[in-house]
């Protein structure tokens, strides 16, 4: 047997062992005659389908290994270990061991200009990627080490050799960091590489981190305690977020710098606009420094200054604190510190600033004396009056009216051009559709162009279909649930065009049993990927998809539809894609459209042409509250009582018997049983029922709780159709999400609303005080959404919101308020001034007139004297 068929035997067999003791026994002719077939027959073995290359996986270490041994120049060698199918390796030390067993004979540069290229070829590490992300640097490292080469610049290397150190830990086989060979050359890279924070700080229930090790080291010597903290020190310089200096925040902190080692003037530098993380490290050191005498007068003012005109109150705090603790002597540096906090809205802050001015107002020169005059003005005339007291006449702040901004909704990204070839449709599924609009795209090309030509389609889809990482042709293969999401769905239609027969065999294995209960939504459109499916795999073809969207809000247009019905030529079109269509079609249109759609001769023709005269089904009649609901405790068994909000809907008349069973899920909704409900299609969800956004909002309260995804309620609003407590309640719902980016496209949804004169006011303040009472929203969510939408231009609006919400949250008498009160009243004084709003807010006039200047109160007061006086601009 010639060497070549003795390497190809022991690659596909997976005996790698014996694969190691063949190629070390190999002279230069048979390396040479390896080294001739394998780059051919592994491309030979790729090109032959996606199950050929799941085996070129499996047996990835077989190729590597021939590879390393066979392949001439390092140059080669680097590029073939490198090849993303044979990255993937299950054991990498075992797979490092044996290429090194392999090579050892190769010369020592040979070897060094390998190593240097396979660091260099590390991909960047992503957060939480690692292992995956991090494979080639077992082999790296060792061949790093072997060799002894210096390491070049590489972050990936870096970051690797960090994640291997968490990886050992988590896996229980850590090791004596202070033997780690590559120590010494990796610490010092650790201040300046990328992705190495979240390694060194990972806990995972360890007694210690990576970060603690290292302390651990400085202490005794191992590793230089002046070169961690020098690395610390620049690393902050570097700037980044917080997360990404949080390691190096920790490590200073153990290592527990003496005074003489604070970079004092680098520090007070960096405190205006370091991370809040750092910020709190550096002013604590500063002030260490500052009472050991190693911080002057005018550092010690810029210092806190900087503080006091940070946003966050804690650092502003800090600065009042370092500043009462000061001598008087210093009074010219902190008078000005503690102008800029009169301007602060928290009245704690603001009457301790004026209490530390006036104290050392007798210590103060002019200038200093004339800084807190100018900024004195600002303050209410309480403060006022004993600043002037101390320092002399202040003039008030001239009282400028707000301007509000012009209020401008947000347009929806327009549709996607249509694809006209298959050669064009292949490179459309090569970019992987994500939205829907893109989704629909593709499956209506897909349905028109296999009618034109299906053989075409065919040959053009084949390698796409034979690229995807899943198995289309395993009729084992899981199409269910969460598995048989879009993506899935849409390459089961090609599959149905690429190879009938296949996609038949997984339709029959399919049983149609779900783990849980799914959306009616959910499963209305899976309903018309699945006839598709089912015409395609039959052989047939239509000409057309009636339900393909001419708008960016889903919507068909009517005329659009008719001539579409026209090109079925009388024939009965896919019935889900025609009820689709129906439900896509604008509230209005015009009526010779429903006298054309009369003159089709099909039964579907007979009902298109009844609900264009009609103008649609009958809007259903929608209800929502917060109540209480049994449900299953998800640590037990047991069943418990908890609050949610839920939409009911009722058909308000009987629907048309050849609607009433296809579409009567939707016309009709109860609160889910079990288990909350979820769906992982919400944006799907809009362009089912655009002209019925009600509803739509309805089966959305039953989801979003659970599913989060509070993105579809900014393209719901674009839709048509009435609005009312479902739609406030889902809005309130998004209002309320832990994440700031899901709370930004409820604030999207309002304004929206508000620029088309749209908003249902009323219904989503009661909405906010229905869920805010139940505990189902924070209010400090709710405030930070409402004042984007103030500053956005809808004040009008806010205000009307605010009108509905305020009067049930308020405090009655002997009650607190709610925490964040004080800041959601002060968004009301300011949408209330905007829009020269008069009212009569029950339970305002008590909380204005308790004792006290608490920020709730201050802010009532605020409220109610803009109120009683029409505000101060509109």
């Amino acid at each position: 047997m010639n060497p070549w068929q003795e390497v190809v035997e022991r690659i596909e067999a997976g005996d790698n062992k014996d694969l190691v003791e063949l190629l070390r026994g190999f002279g230069e002719l048979g390396r040479r005659a390896v080294a001739v077939q394998l780059p051919g027959y592994l491309a030979d073995r790729v090109g032959q389908g996606w199950e050929a290359r799941w085996e070129v996986r499996d047996r990835a270490a077989g190729f590597r290994l021939a590879g390393a041994a066979c392949l001439g120049g390092a140059a080669q060698v680097a590029a073939w270990l490198n090849r993303r199918e044979l990255r993937g390796v299950s054991a990498p030390e075992t797979d490092a061991a044996r290429i090194l067993s392999l090579i050892e004979d190769r010369p020592v540069k040979w070897r060094e200009e390998l190593a240097v290229r396979l660091v260099r070829r590390l991909r960047p590490l992503t957060r939480r990627a690692w292992p995956r992300s991090g494979e080639g640097w077992e082999l790296a490292a060792a061949l790093v080490l072997e060799t002894g080469v210096d390491v070049p610049d590489s972050d990936a290397f870096v970051a690797g050799w960090a994640w291997r150190l968490t990886e050992r830990r988590q896996t229980g086989e850590a090791q004596d960091l202070a033997q780690d060979p590559l120590l010494d050359q990796m610490v010092p890279r650790l201040f300046h590489a990328q992705g190495v924070a979240e390694a060194l700080a990972w806990e995972n229930g360890r007694s210690s981190t990576v970060i603690d090790e290292l302390a651990a080291l400085a202490a005794v010597g191992r590793v230089s305690r002046r070169m961690l903290l020098e690395g610390c020190a620049s690393r902050f310089m570097a700037g980044g977020e917080g997360g990404e200096l949080a390691p190096f925040v920790t490590l200073w902190r153990r290592l527990g710098a003496e005074v003489a080692e604070i970079p004092v003037l680098d520090f007070v530098r960096l405190l205006p606009s370091a991370p809040s993380l750092l910020v709190e490290l550096m002013a604590e050191e500063l002030r260490r420094a500052d009472a050991a005498g190693a911080v002057d007068d005018e550092l010690w003012a810029e210092a806190v200054q900087a503080l006091t005109f940070r946003a966050e109150k804690k650092h502003v705090t800090a600065g009042l604190r370092w500043i009462a603790e000061a001598a008087p002597s210093r009074a010219d540096g902190a008078l000005p510190a503690l102008a800029t906090v009169f301007g602060q809205d928290t009245p704690t802050l603001r009457d301790r600033a004026v209490r530390l001015a006036v104290a050392l107002a007798p210590h103060a020169g002019e200038p200093a004396r004339e800084a807190v005059r100018q900024e004195a003005g600002l303050l209410p005339d309480g403060p006022r009056g004993r600043i002037e007291a101390a320092f002399g006449e202040v003039a008030a702040a001239p009282c400028e009216p707000l301007a509000g901004a012009v209020l401008m909704a947000r347009a929806l990204p327009g549709l996607p051009p249509p694809i006209a070839s298959a050669a064009e449709l292949a490179a459309w599924l090569e970019a992987e559709p994500v939205a829907p609009a893109q989704f629909e795209r593709a499956l209506a090309a897909l349905v028109e162009l296999s009618h034109r030509d299906r053989e075409a389609v065919a040959r053009a889809l084949r390698p796409w279909l034979e690229s995807r990482w899943w198995r289309p042709l395993d009729a084992n293969g899981h199409f269910f649930g969460l598995a048989e999401n879009h993506g899935v769905l849409l390459a089961r239609c090609v599959l149905a065009v690429v190879s009938p027969g296949h996609s038949r065999v997984i339709t029959a294995q399919q049983t149609g049993e779900r783990h849980f209960a799914e959306p009616p939504l959910t499963l209305f459109v899976r309903r018309r990927f699945h006839e598709i499916i089912e015409r395609l795999e039959a052989g047939a073809t239509v000409p057309v998809l009636l339900a393909a969207p001419t708008a960016p809000t889903g919507h068909v247009d009517a005329e659009t539809l008719v001539t579409r019905m026209e090109l079925l030529d009388g024939a009965e079109p896919l019935e889900a894609d025609f009820l689709q269509a129906l439900l896509r079609l604008p509230r209005r249109s015009e009526p010779v459209l429903a006298v054309r759609a009369g003159r089709l001769t099909s039964r579907a023709g007979a009902v298109l042409a009844a609900w264009l005269r009609d103008g649609g089904l009958p809007d259903p009649v929608v209800s929502w509250a917060v109540e209480p609901v049994r449900r299953r405790s998800p640590y037990s068994s047991l069943m418990e009582e908890v609050v949610e909000a839920h939409a009911r809907v009722e058909p308000a008349t009987t629907l048309p018997a050849e609607l009433a069973e296809p579409l009567g899920e939707l016309w009709a909704l109860e609160r889910t049983t079990g288990y909350p409900g979820y769906a992982h299609d919400l944006e799907w969800w809009p362009s089912i029922m655009p002209s019925h956004r009600e509803v739509l909002a309805a089966h959305l309260l039953e989801y979003l709780p659970t599913s989060g995804d509070t993105e579809v309620l900014a393209a719901l609003v674009h839709g048509e159709g009435p609005l009312g407590a479902a739609t406030a309640g889902a809005i309130a719902v998004g209002m309320g999400h832990e994440r700031r980016e899901q709370r930004a496209a409820a604030a999207d949804a309002l304004i929206t609303l508000a620029a088309r004169g749209q908003l249902p006011a009323a219904d989503l303040g009661a909405a906010v005080a229905s869920l805010l009472q139940a505990g189902l929203l924070k209010l400090n969510r709710v405030t930070a959404v409402l004042d984007d939408v103030v500053m956005a231009g809808a004040h009008a609006e806010v205000w009307s919101v605010l009108a509905a919400a305020l009067p049930p949250i308020l405090p009655r008498q002997g009650h607190r308020p709610a925490p964040g009160l004080g800041d959601l009243l002060a968004v009301a004084v300011r949408a209330a001034t905007l829009s020269g709003a008069s009212a009569d807010l029950e339970g305002l006039a008590e909380l204005a007139a308790r004792k006290g200047g608490s920020r709730v109160v201050e802010q009532a007061r605020s409220l109610a004297q803009v109120v009683a006086s029409g505000g101060s601009g509109g």
